[in-house]
């Protein structure tokens, strides 16, 4: 009798639990999505990095779980217990939930822990992530084939970093680099940089547009546009997203800040 109550109250609990991860886009309010909110309305727990937790208003029935960087499997396995208990959680992440950010933990520990967490509702909601705030605001430097690439060397070799930004240069992408320098590594832009250089001139296009957007969607956003030759490793910090054209990308001058754009179309090879 014991093991058929348990068996039955588990499954009663997968089946009223829920996890959400949940993109929060870049940082403005109106850049939450309807379906993010009304599932933050609806959580009894929000979980995620300290200072995403803290754009979720606190309010009557709802439980917020903070946690330092770095932690990400194990705030993972948190909302996962939480959710099979029979809570409703979100996991919080800024931008998009799925662009270096918390889905693919989530699914990680999802893949390692118990049986019983495959068996969970679990959706994720996505969210505007800091390359295409930042993009929108730049004009429309993506505008063709490009890539992201995150700088971080943390869970990944430096080798791996410049091994594939100097192939994402042969093959002509325009780039989006996220966390691009932290005050623990503040030496990785600047070897970005050195590897860029060196690559786009090899590549007969040594002055490929960067944009630095910093901030965007909030009070203190800037968006800065320089020659790859001008860019210079303090024009990043965490909160910049970094984005270079591709050979093609053009810059329209005007009054204030120019527009960036890459062109919708290749020409063909023989074709002028």
């Amino acid at each position: 009798m014991n093991d058929t109550t348990t068996s039955v109250n588990a499954t009663t609990a997968n089946a009223a639990g829920r996890l959400v991860v949940a993109g929060l886009g870049p940082g403005a309010e109106d850049w939450v999505t309807p379906e993010v909110t009304a599932a933050l309305a609806d959580a009894t727990d929000v979980v995620g990095y300290i200072p995403y937790v803290a754009r979720v208003a606190p309010r009557a029935g709802l439980t917020l779980h903070a946690s330092d960087n770095r932690v990400e499997l194990d705030r993972a396995a948190h909302a996962l217990q939480m959710a099979a208990s029979g809570r409703r959680v979100v996991v919080v992440s800024s931008g998009d939930p799925g662009v270096f950010a918390m889905a693919s933990a989530v699914f990680e520990a999802v893949e390692a822990g118990p049986a019983e967490w495959r068996r969970l509702d679990v959706r994720v909601l996505p969210g505007i992530t800091a390359m295409l705030a930042a993009a929108a605001r730049a004009g429309a430097p993506l505008g063709h084939d490009f890539c992201a690439i995150n700088l971080s060397d943390n869970l990944k070799p430096w080798a791996l970093v410049e091994r594939r930004l100097r192939l994402a240069v042969q093959a002509d992408f325009a780039m989006a680099f996220y966390n691009p320098r932290s005050v623990s590594r503040p030496e990785g832009f600047a070897r970005t940089l050195v590897v860029l250089r060196e690559a786009c001139a090899a590549a007969g296009s040594p002055d490929r547009p960067v944009i630095f957007a910093r901030a965007v969607s909030l009070p203190e956003e800037t968006i800065r546009v320089v020659a790859l030759g001008d860019a210079q490793p303090e024009m990043a910090d965490m909160r910049t997203v970094v984005i270079v054209g591709s050979s093609l990308t053009r810059v329209i001058a005007r009054d204030g800040q120019s527009w960036v754009y890459t062109p919708r179309s290749v020409a063909r090879e023989g074709t002028a």
